[in-house]
């Protein structure tokens, strides 16, 4: 089985038989992985009326356990944006009763911003959705391919995490 990723590095190594091509044997195909992932996951999103940032907030919400709550501070941790970036977010949900701000109890400066049932339904459907197309890319790979590659990306994402901040959620 061969992929455009080998046709690549055949053509590299004709050129340049002096270099190394173990990176880009698997680091393209992570990357030509990524942008199928962008791709379905915005599918997955778009099928139930949110975008992959409206995703990213209403998951971190909903992961948060009952009663769904987290500040605005909390929830720009989780997603790695800006204050600006999470108000615009947070307007948009709320315009679209997804999520509640509602005062926090200790402080009056503060909201708390809470997932409405709305929002919990939307995001319990669109999770679901990204799972089932997940599930089908990865179905030609056994119990033990999986769990090695899930290995293998965790391995090298926590030696990279110095190199480059996370960005966003994966549900």
């Amino acid at each position: 089985m061969t992929d455009e990723v080998d046709a690549i590095a055949a053509a590299w190594q004709a050129e340049r038989p002096d270099l190394d091509l173990a990176p880009i044997q698997v680091l393209s195909r992570v990357s030509r992985i990524a942008q199928l992932l962008d791709d379905r996951r915005g599918q997955a999103f778009a099928e139930h009326g949110l975008a992959a940032h409206e995703f990213d907030v209403l998951a971190a919400l909903r992961r948060s356990g009952p009663p769904y709550e987290q500040t605005p501070g909390q929830l720009i941790e989780a997603t790695h944006v800006t204050s600006g970036t999470m108000t615009n977010r947070l307007d948009r949900l709320a315009g679209r009763n997804l999520v509640v701000r509602k005062a926090h109890p200790a402080d009056g400066r503060q909201v708390i911003i809470r997932l409405t049932s709305a929002g919990r339904r939307r995001v319990d459907a669109a999770f679901e959705a990204l799972l089932a197309s997940e599930e089908a890319l990865l179905a030609g790979l056994s119990a033990s391919q999986r769990s090695g590659l899930a290995g293998g990306l965790r391995r090298l994402l926590t030696l990279s995490a110095g190199a480059a901040e996370p960005v966003g959620t994966a549900g």
